[in-house]
């Protein structure tokens, strides 16, 4: 996925490159129909009252789920005929950068909508045009439970917050395994260690380690279904890489921006990868964001890490294979289980000219009623930034196999993090799209250089990320 994120759209890499390619792939494809993505701005119908509260222009994402947008312009309807507002929605698509282009010509123009989505590194980078929203977040999380830091980290800076974590187009990676052929080549029930319901069987949790993976990864490949993780440019490799670093305690920039890529955990995190990597398909390294999901689909890979649209779209094309999908959590390393996440937030600009109803719309879509709505609208696609909203039932009882999604939410020992965290979120961004972890392992598995030498040229990568 890249970023749609400041140098690219769709939080991660090209977000419009992204929905492109998964058009074609049928990635992300809920329901059998494509998502409505195809214009650049499709405007939800107006509401229009006696404008006791004003008016209030607001921008959305396009979301590819059918059904999904028609959710979220219905609750914006039912709090502007209570609220007395005359309402304009728009829905941007992220084709062709579009919702990149909005935010970034908007904040130039210092004119536009009141509120827009924010997805990933956008935050950070329209930082000076944004409204604080403290006095809205602090009552929320009280109300719906804490954020994971990855929503700090990415949504609130100089100590204010900046953006409202918004449940339309945010998402997670994490393993989704094929049942049978795991069980088959390594004897590990992955429902047994991470069923739907209830607390999994502890010992295969605390055995589920990298180094576990591993093992998994070379017998999944000699029983002819190796594990499927891209090591490409794209949001799908980064992300899994990402993970795998932070398991192991990887910072290539520290948090007060000191370049840090050259220590014992970057070094044991590259021995890793290369023993993993000879386990993988040859050709992870040409892959994109549609490859992996391809992979496990055909019934040729036993494992990818990804949002639940793998299994969706075998549910429509190869209900066989569907059946025997399960997603589960990430293994632990030195520095325990981490996996990737890729929020988006909601921000109202500094130029909004009606803050007020703006605040207003974001409490009313932060309600626990709200966020159930907009994840079942998403077919559990969506992951709600609040803690207190990770038991809705669209998890447990998707399926088949019944509660297949349960384990997408991520709960008890895990965190949530992004490639590249914690270093400041405008070199992150840089490390992020760039692809800089998973150039570091090409380097050394395909290039042949030296764990030294791959090290050195990351450093001299990262000073240039600080001079931009």
């Amino acid at each position: 996925m890249r970023a749609l994120y400041v140098h690219s759209t769709r939080t991660g890499p090209q977000m419009g490159e992204k929905m492109e390619a998964l058009k074609k792939a049928g990635r992300r494809r809920f329901l059998g129909t494509a998502a409505k993505a195809t214009a650049v701005i499709a405007t939800a119908p107006y509401i229009r009252t006696s404008h006791a509260a004003g008016k209030l222009s607001v921008g959305f994402w396009d979301h590819w789920v059918p059904g999904a947008n028609e959710a979220l312009a219905e609750l914006c309807n039912e709090w502007a005929a209570k609220e007395k507002v005359d309402l304009k929605i728009d829905f941007i698509t992220s084709q062709g950068r579009k919702l990149l282009l909005t935010i970034t010509s908007q904040g130039m123009a210092k004119s536009g909508h009141d509120l827009l989505p924010f997805p990933i590194w956008l935050v950070a980078g329209q930082k000076r045009n944004l409204e604080p929203v403290d006095d809205i977040m602090a009552p929320l999380i009280k109300q719906n439970g804490g954020v994971d830091s990855i929503h700090e980290y990415l949504g609130k800076h100089d100590g204010r917050w900046l953006g409202v974590p918004s449940t339309p187009g945010s998402m997670m990676k994490e393993p989704c395994g094929r049942i049978d052929l795991i069980k088959k080549y390594s004897g590990i029930d992955i429902t047994r260690m991470y069923p739907a319901g209830k607390k999994g069987d502890q010992k295969l949790i605390d055995n589920w380690t990298w180094d576990t993976f591993l093992q998994v990864a070379e017998q999944c490949k000699k029983g002819g279904h190796p594990v499927g993780l891209g090591l490409g440019a794209t949001s799908d490799s980064v992300d899994w890489v990402g993970s795998l670093f932070a398991a192991y305690g990887v910072q290539l920039v520290d948090a007060d921006g000191n370049i840090a890529v050259d220590s014992d955990a970057t070094r044991e995190a590259m021995d890793y990868a290369r023993r993993l990597t000879a386990h993988l398909p040859g050709e992870v390294f040409a892959w994109d964001d549609a490859s992996n999901n391809k992979w496990l689909i055909s019934g040729r890979g036993s494992m990818i890490m990804n949002p639940p649209s793998a299994w969706a779209v075998a549910k429509r094309d190869n209900p066989k294979i569907a059946s025997q999908l399960w997603s589960f959590s990430c293994p632990s390393g030195p520095m325990g289980r981490h996996r990737a996440g890729l929020p988006s937030h909601w921000g109202i600009w500094k130029f909004a000219k009606n803050k007020s109803a703006a605040k207003s719309l974001l409490v009313y879509l932060s309600q626990r009623s709200s966020a159930e709505k907009l994840v079942n609208a998403s077919q559990g696609f969506d992951i709600p930034g609040f803690s207190g909203f990770r038991d809705f039932n669209a998890w447990s009882e998707a399926g088949p196999p019944k509660g297949t999604l349960y384990n997408y939410p991520p709960r008890d020992d895990q965190n949530v993090t992004i490639a590249a965290m914690p270093a400041p979120p405008a070199i992150a961004n840089q490390i992020y799209v760039q692809a800089t972890m998973t150039k570091m392992i090409a380097r050394h598995t395909q290039g042949k250089q030296s764990i030294e030498k791959v090290i050195g040229w990351a450093a001299s990568e990262l000073e240039g990320f600080m001079r931009v």
